[in-house]
């Protein structure tokens, strides 16, 4: 069996357990499963990255309690926060093709995490805003203004767990 779609399981795995790792908020919780998908776009070829993503979305949306708070089902996925979930493909895509084409340094990792972090949040808040019919600003003020810290951190750690494990193949 190929090693990249046994990893893409694993990682599909990770991303529902760090999920389970969070802060509550009042609308959007704070949870580690960017951090997966961050480390997942890294060390996975981007046919895998999004694999594996996919095969956390569809699990999610089957039922099991694989989103935050141990939910799941069509409704999360469809639902306010679900644009964030969907934008964890953004982030993992980013990530994965950008470290197809640029070196592998430091400071690489941290930049495609970065804009994949925006993306994310760009299609999540996006989401967000028709779901709840907020303007910009209040759904800014929701769903990312109170991440930006959590997610710096994720970025940072992220990079450090890249650069030590160092697999690609």
């Amino acid at each position: 069996m190929n090693k990249q779609l046994i990893l893409s399981a694993i990682f599909a795995a990770l991303i529902a357990i760090c999920s389970q790792i969070q802060i509550p908020l009042p609308m959007v919780p704070i949870n580690a499963a960017l951090l997966a998908v961050h480390v997942l776009g890294a060390l996975l070829k981007p046919k895998y990255a999004a694999i594996s993503v996919l095969v956390f979305l569809l699990l999610g949306f089957i039922g099991l309690p694989v989103f935050s708070n141990f939910s799941g089902g069509a409704t999360v996925l469809f639902g306010a926060t679900g644009g964030y979930l969907v934008g964890y493909m953004f982030d993992a895509l980013i990530i994965s093709f950008g470290l197809t084409k640029l070196k592998r340094t430091n400071l690489n990792i941290a930049l495609l995490a970065t804009l994949g972090t925006i993306a994310c949040y760009t299609f999540g808040t996006i989401w967000f805003m028709f779901v709840m019919k907020l303007d910009l600003i209040a759904s800014l003020t929701y769903c990312a203004f109170p991440f930006i810290p959590g997610d710096i951190i994720k970025i940072v750690i992220a990079t450090i767990l890249i650069q030590r494990l160092q697999y690609r193949n």
